[in-house]
């Protein structure tokens, strides 16, 4: 389904889409057709083979989430976890404090912006679903949450599974 105000065309297997949010293209898979009416896109495959149902799967959902990213987008928030650990954003930058002896500077790619609430909760916006996911695994990458005390930068829907320490020394003979 095509929101208002997305615009789709397809020109030699390539798939263009623009709308409030941004532009998106994407390669159609040989073979395939993607007819476009007014309001929807058809993905057709080729034939019934097991690799032609399987791209054909793969296709109506590239373009299923190229036609929401560009009408409504999608975000992503992380969570950084730890005393002392913040984030700051200026401009494409993300500037992080995790701990390390030195601070870290992410450079975002062009199609991707954030903000920051309260140093600790980093919100990351695209209309682009790969790229985003790509960025927000690389930012996370930074610090993995690690599972005894749960430091770190984490997914906000992301359940960390804690570890016990160490058990108290038994008494020792002397």
């Amino acid at each position: 389904m095509l929101d208002k105000g997305v615009k789709a065309t397809l020109a030699d297997s390539m798939l263009k889409l623009e709308g409030p949010k941004g532009r998106l293209e994407t390669r159609v898979h040989p073979g395939f057709v993607i007819e476009i009416d007014d309001s929807k896109m058809i993905v057709k495959r080729p034939g019934d083979s097991a690799n032609d149902r399987a791209v054909h799967g793969l296709m109506r959902k590239l373009v299923a989430n190229m036609a929401e990213g560009v009408s409504k987008g999608f975000k992503t928030v992380l969570e950084i976890n730890g005393v002392g650990y913040r984030a700051d954003v200026k401009g494409n930058l993300i500037n992080l404090t995790l701990g390390y002896s030195h601070p870290i500077v992410y450079q975002l790619p062009p199609d991707v912006t954030a903000k920051v609430e309260r140093q600790v909760l980093l919100t990351l916006e695209s209309a682009d679903r790969q790229l985003l996911g790509s960025v927000a695994a690389e930012i996370r990458g930074l610090r993995p949450p690690e599972p005894y005390k749960g430091k770190g930068i984490k997914y906000a829907t992301e359940k960390i599974r804690r570890k016990a320490g160490k058990a108290a020394a038994g008494s020792s003979s002397g």
